[in-house]
């Protein structure tokens, strides 16, 4: 097997994750702090965010890898493939790179980095309410695209690899 099949093989594994990562978050772990009072859901999200600000090693090797390994297939994909194939694989990068890294990086980042900038010691409740609603529906929005996206182009990934 050569290095094409397993960049191919590789992006489409690691597109899957973190598909499967948002998907958790949006039917677990964002329904399972919905719950939670105003108080408890900020500091719960800045606690599981913090993980990720962190650096947390198999997120960042995941999440940043998934690209590496998506556009480095696409390049190597050019060379590789017939007409349709190369419009597959380009479709599926561009639907990563711009339905999932571009909102994560435009919008939930900068939500997420609000929310981690909070004090929810020191504000009240009427404070805390209004950053939750400034925060929740527009995370769990973004999220739900990010990770339709996630899945439609891991997808094409799987339907490439058949066509091989």
């Amino acid at each position: 097997m050569g290095i094409f099949p397993i960049t191919i093989i590789l992006a489409a594994f690691l597109c899957s994750i973190v598909a499967g990562f948002l998907f958790a978050f949006a039917i677990v772990t964002m329904p399972g702090i919905k719950c939670l009072n105003d108080s408890e859901f900020i500091r719960t999200f800045q606690v599981m965010d913090r993980v990720i600000q962190n650096n947390q090693p198999i997120f960042i090797w995941v999440w940043v890898g998934a690209t590496v390994a998506l556009l480095a297939a696409t390049v190597l994909g050019l060379g590789q493939l017939n007409w349709d194939g190369k419009l597959l694989l380009a479709f599926a990068a561009l639907i990563f790179l711009l339905g999932v890294q571009l909102p994560t990086l435009i919008v939930n980042v900068p939500l997420n980095n609000r929310l981690q900038a909070l004090d929810v010691d020191r504000l009240d409740a009427s404070a805390l309410k209004a950053a939750r609603e400034s925060f929740e529906p527009d995370w769990n929005r973004w999220n739900m695209i990010r990770m339709a996206f996630a899945s439609v182009a891991s997808a094409l990934l799987m339907v490439l690899l058949f066509r091989l």
